[in-house]
C-alpha cells in the first residue's frame, strides 16, 4: 500500500509568481497557506501505518519541497510529471486529483492525502483495504446544495455513466479522510472518462470540476468497495479553539483527524499554527524516515 500526499506552500515566492501570472487577484489564504504540519503527517503515517511502503509527495514544483525532506525516502512527484502541460499551472486540487494515478512506480493499492489529514492513532491496513476491496463509508444525498455538492454529483455521476448506469435520483458522498484507491481501477474509470475530464479540468476550482470521488465512486457502483468507515474527526478554528484541536492531538479519540483552515486575521493564525505544531510535536517527538537527519 503506497500514500499520496498532495502538498502546497503559499508562501513559496516561485508558486506566487506563477499564481500571479496565470490567475493575478489575491491568492485566497485559507486554501493555500501552510501550517507547516506536512512533517507529522509524515510521521503520523510512519508510526501509525506502517503498512504504507512509498510515499510520493505531489507538488506544483521542487520550489515547493521543504529542505527537511528526505528524498531518498520520499518520492517527489511534479505537476508537470503527470498533468498535461496545456493545463498547467493549475492551483485547483480537484484538476490535480484527476491525474494522480499516472503516477508511474504507485502501487495498485493506495491511499490520497489531503496535507490536512493525520493519522493519530494505529490503523492497520484493514482500516483501508480488506479482501481486494476499499473500505469506504458513504453518504446519500438528494439536493446538491453549494459548489462543493455539485462537484460531489458530477463525479457521482461521470462514474456511474463510466459503468453503463444512468444517473439516480440521489448520489454518494465518501467519508471525508484519507481515501482508498486502486490504480487499475482509476485508469479505467480515467481511460472512459478522459474526454470529459479533459473538458472539466481549471486553474481554479469551479462548479463543473469533477473531484477524486470519481475514482472513489466508480469502485463503489462496481462493487469494489467494502462498508465502514475509519473513526475520524473534523477540527475547525471556526468552531473549536485551539486548546480543544490541542487536546484532540494529545489524547485522540479517533484514529484521523482532519485540521481545516479557515479565514481568520494573521494573529489568530499564528497562534492556532504554534499550538498545533507544539501538541504535533509532543505527540510526534521522533523524527521519521522522511525527514533528512
Amino acid at each position: 500500500m503506497d500514500a499520496i500526499l498532495t502538498y502546497v506552500n503559499g508562501l513559496d515566492p516561485v508558486w506566487q509568481k506563477e499564481y500571479a501570472d496565470a490567475v493575478g487577484g489575491e491568492v485566497m489564504a485559507k486554501r493555500y497557506r501552510d501550517w507547516g504540519t506536512l512533517k507529522y503527517l509524515l510521521r503520523g503515517i510512519e508510526k501509525h501505518i506502517p503498512s504504507i511502503e512509498n510515499v510520493f509527495l505531489l507538488v506544483s514544483g521542487d520550489s515547493q519541497v521543504p529542505d527537511w525532506v528526505n528524498r531518498d525516502t520520499v518520492k517527489v512527484v511534479r505537476h508537470k510529471d503527470i498533468i498535461p502541460e496545456r493545463f498547467l499551472p493549475t492551483f485547483n486540487s480537484t484538476t490535480i486529483e484527476m491525474f494522480m494515478h499516472l503516477i508511474p512506480e504507485l502501487g495498485e493499492e493506495f491511499l490520497y492525502f489531503n496535507d490536512d489529514m493525520f493519522p493519530v492513532m494505529d490503523c492497520p491496513k484493514e482500516d483501508f483495504f480488506r479482501d481486494g476491496k476499499a473500505v469506504i463509508g458513504f453518504a446519500h444525498h438528494l439536493f446538491a446544495g453549494g459548489k462543493y455538492k455539485k462537484r460531489v454529483r458530477n463525479s457521482d455521476h461521470e462514474a456511474r455513466r463510466a459503468l453503463g448506469m444512468k444517473p439516480g435520483l440521489t448520489f454518494v458522498r465518501p467519508q471525508h479522510t484519507c481515501s482508498p484507491m486502486m490504480k487499475s481501477q482509476s485508469e479505467a474509470v480515467y481511460g472512459f472518462a478522459k474526454e470529459e475530464i479533459f473538458r472539466r479540468v481549471s486553474r481554479l476550482r469551479t462548479t463543473e470540476n469533477f473531484n477524486q470521488y470519481l475514482f472513489v465512486d466508480y469502485l463503489y457502483y462496481k462493487g469494489l468497495t467494502y462498508p465502514g468507515k475509519i473513526s475520524n474527526k473534523h477540527l475547525s478554528p471556526a468552531v473549536h479553539s485551539a486548546e480543544t484541536i490541542v487536546s484532540n492531538i494529545l489524547n485522540p479519540s479517533t484514529k484521523m483527524i482532519c485540521i481545516n483552515d479557515v479565514h481568520m486575521e494573521e494573529e489568530d493564525f499564528r497562534k492556532y499554527r504554534d499550538m498545533v505544531n507544539d501538541a504535533f510535536e509532543k505527540h510526534f517527538p521522533e523524527i521519521s524516515r522522511f525527514e533528512r537527519h
